[in-house]
């Protein structure tokens, strides 16, 4: 079995080198992304958050439904928009009829002055409370496709869907990195969707999660991007100095051993909650602040994986607003970078990033998600 994850590990490195010199030339302009929840009963109303991204540079914003007042407002601006069909929509959505009468009543009617880039088909199909759900992705994304195609709306939206981490059966050492076997057959029919249509494949990773498990054998410099030894990947030699990068890294591994390559992977939701209940260890404002900051910096540096180097990871923080009415643990309120009055939680250098001039900021949208979706599969440092 080592011997099997070795060879494919070097297999995969020299494929992604390949790739990668294509990719790599469009990551070049950074742009990172922030999620903007509305599970609150206190924010401001979309073209409030409109003159915010303004202000913020912000040129990207993603959207977990397709609400109308969001997508209303942010027409004529220069804020490019990836919208969601909602979870209880995809079982509709097997009938093709059915997918062309969504996209003509919830994207054509926007477009071209909304600029709507992406559909994500669900969210967290295998994870979020229903595992059902999952096997209505494949028809799902390729009926919307389709109909994109047969509107002619297809040259600029790309479909796909996010995925959390408990889609993988092993996360570490990342060249072990699998997709569970039952979800095996589900998975090799989306990628080679996404191969064919060129659309990434998005992930939701929270290390904060990891950390919070098992504080005593996960160092918190190693998970907060500070200064620290880091792990080898036995495999592969690749020296990762952060579990994000590890995380991303085990689903490129687990994209490959299906037999794909080529595949963007991306991050749709990560972040630190600045509060949280007195189990919830390592949830404050100093470490939040300090992942996300550390995060940003590597954003605009343009960085890519340990395994992609020359690929830039795009990644979504979570969130843009403390949210009030999110149920749960108390860390689930607290995910803001801003408080609903628009004042900082705490400073990440946000308005310093955007103020760069090499640069553009892509913010998040999240209108209707109820609750963070966590990282599944963790791994841990040998020390």
């Amino acid at each position: 079995m080592a011997t099997f994850i070795r060879r494919i590990a070097i297999s995969y490195i020299l494929v992604t080198l390949f790739f990668s010199s294509d990719i790599g030339f469009f990551g070049r302009v950074a742009s990172f992304g922030i999620n903007y929840g509305q599970v609150a009963n206190n924010l401001p109303p979309p073209d409030k958050v409109l003159e915010l991204f303004s202000n913020l540079k912000v040129t990207k914003t993603r959207i977990y439904d397709t609400n109308p007042q969001i997508l209303t407002a942010f027409a004529k601006s220069n804020v490019e928009v990836i919208v969601t069909v909602e979870n209880n929509m995809l079982s509709q959505l097997n009938d093709p009829q059915q997918a062309l009468q969504w996209v003509s009543g919830h994207i054509k009617p926007y477009l071209p002055d909304t600029k709507i880039t992406g559909i994500q088909v669900g969210n967290e199909l295998y994870t979020n409370g229903d595992k059902t759900l999952i096997q209505y992705l494949v028809p799902a994304v390729v009926n919307i496709h389709n109909a994109l195609v047969q509107l002619g709306l297809d040259s600029n939206i790309h479909v796909s869907t996010p995925s959390s981490l408990e889609v993988l059966q092993e996360s570490y050492p990342p060249s072990a990195g699998s997709f569970k076997s039952e979800i095996s057959g589900i998975m090799s029919q989306f990628l080679n969707f996404l191969a064919t249509t060129k659309a990434p494949f998005w992930i939701n990773a929270y290390p904060y999660f990891a950390y919070k498990d098992d504080p005593n054998r996960i160092p918190l410099d190693y998970v907060l991007f500070n200064p620290n030894e880091g792990m080898v990947d036995p495999y592969t030699n690749l020296h990762y100095d952060n579990m994000l990068y590890a995380q991303v890294d085990a689903v490129s591994f687990a994209i490959a051993k299906l037999g794909f390559s080529g595949i963007e992977v991306r991050v749709s939701e990560t972040g630190w909650p600045s509060q949280g209940d007195p189990n919830e260890i390592g949830a404050s404002v100093q470490n939040a602040q300090t992942y996300n900051r550390n995060l940003l910096r590597r954003q605009m540096a343009n960085e890519g994986t340990p395994f992609s180097p020359r690929m830039r990871l795009e990644a979504y923080i979570f969130a843009l607003f403390n949210e009030d009415m999110k149920s749960g643990a108390t860390s689930e309120r607290n995910y803001g970078l801003f408080q609903p009055d628009e004042t900082m939680a705490y400073n990440v250098g946000l308005a310093a990033f955007a103020d760069s001039s090499t640069s553009s900021t892509s913010i998040s949208l999240t209108s209707s998600a109820t609750k963070i979706k966590k990282s599944g599969p963790t791994h841990t440092l040998s020390k």
